[in-house]
């Protein structure tokens, strides 16, 4: 698994996941779409913890400078 996330793509999607998770617990959002928005925090965090983002491979995108 090679990294495709850059160090930019990597502090946006854990800014917005902080901002999702907060919205969650703080009870701005409930219900089905806090749910879904907490789920979206997880897969974000993991996402940039491993540098690699499933969705940018069958496109063969990347945002990591070579």
């Amino acid at each position: 698994m090679k990294s495709n996330m850059g160090t930019t793509d990597r502090i946006i999607r854990l800014i917005v996941a902080a901002v999702f998770a907060y919205l969650y617990f703080a009870g701005v959002v409930g219900g089905t779409l806090g749910i879904v928005l907490l789920v979206l925090a997880v897969v974000f965090v993991a996402t940039s913890v491993i540098a690699f983002c499933p969705l940018y491979l069958p496109f063969k995108f990347s945002t990591k400078k070579n």
